[in-house]
């Protein structure tokens, strides 16, 4: 049974058959799934919670996204922090610095990053961060400003960046980029990294693994993901299915 830490289920491409994609995720064993709650940004920040809510193996997290920084107002802070009390959100995320669009400038990025870290740990919940073209400038404020748990999502760097991110305490969330011909650092780092801080997520309807590469991705794929996991670490399946998901227990549920 498989945990996806990560995807969007309320994205608009699953608008004509979100119902379907659900059962065909717990169909093929993914039993739990973490919906990503920033959606297209404020003022709405209940994009996943409402999914949530009707379901009891589905979780929310709630966040301003680095694209939707300049969206943010202080009314935005305030409704983060009554929505991450709410027991179905398990995270603050996804937040962080995106530099490859540069959607909202990048001092914006910065504070409203800062901003959502002070939330997440007056609020006592993990993060999810979010780094593109933007990695030594992510953990320069993860360093300053946070001494708590978290994810790296989709993590795609290799093994020197892996031990920093391990160094400051994150899991690292493997998704359908490990399934790529040419993403061998980032399989190295698969590899190195310790068994207890591994996590697999699908990031749908993005990054669909190989061999749906080109497809819109969805929950139930993620066991393509798992499969070359396991390949690359030299383990069962079975046995990625049962680490990543307790993980991710420990890490959301317990913490």
């Amino acid at each position: 049974m498989l945990t996806d830490s990560h995807c969007h289920l309320d994205d608009k491409q699953f608008d004509p058959d979100r119902s379907e994609v659900i059962a065909r995720a717990r169909e093929a064993g993914v039993e739990r799934m973490m919906s990503i709650g920033t959606g297209s940004g404020p003022p709405d920040l209940e994009a996943a919670l409402r999914l949530a809510r009707q379901h009891d193996f589905i979780y929310a997290t709630v966040g301003v996204h680095p694209h939707d920084a300049s969206k943010a107002t202080p009314e935005t802070f305030a409704a983060l922090e009554g929505l991450a009390a709410e027991t179905k959100v398990l995270a603050i995320g996804e937040i962080g610095l995106d530099y490859h669009y540069d959607f909202s400038p990048r001092d914006v990025q910065r504070d409203v990053l800062i901003a959502q870290l002070k939330l997440a740990g007056r609020a006592g919940k993990p993060i999810v961060i979010h780094t593109r073209e933007a990695w030594d400038d992510t953990l320069l404020v993860l360093r300053e400003h946070w001494s708590g748990a978290g994810i790296i999502h989709c993590f795609s760097g290799g093994p020197a960046e892996a031990r920093q991110a391990l160094d400051l305490g994150f899991y690292l969330s493997f998704g359908g980029v490990i399934t790529f011909p040419k993403a061998e650092a980032l399989r190295d780092a698969a590899r190195m990294a310790p068994e207890d801080r591994l996590l697999v997520e699908t990031d749908a309807p993005y990054l669909a693994p190989v061999p749906k590469r080109g497809k819109r991705n969805e929950p139930a794929f993620m066991l393509e993901t798992a499969r070359r996991l396991a390949e690359v670490r030299g383990v069962a399946p079975e046995h990625i299915a049962e680490v990543t998901t307790g993980n991710f227990e420990r890490l959301m549920l317990n913490c």
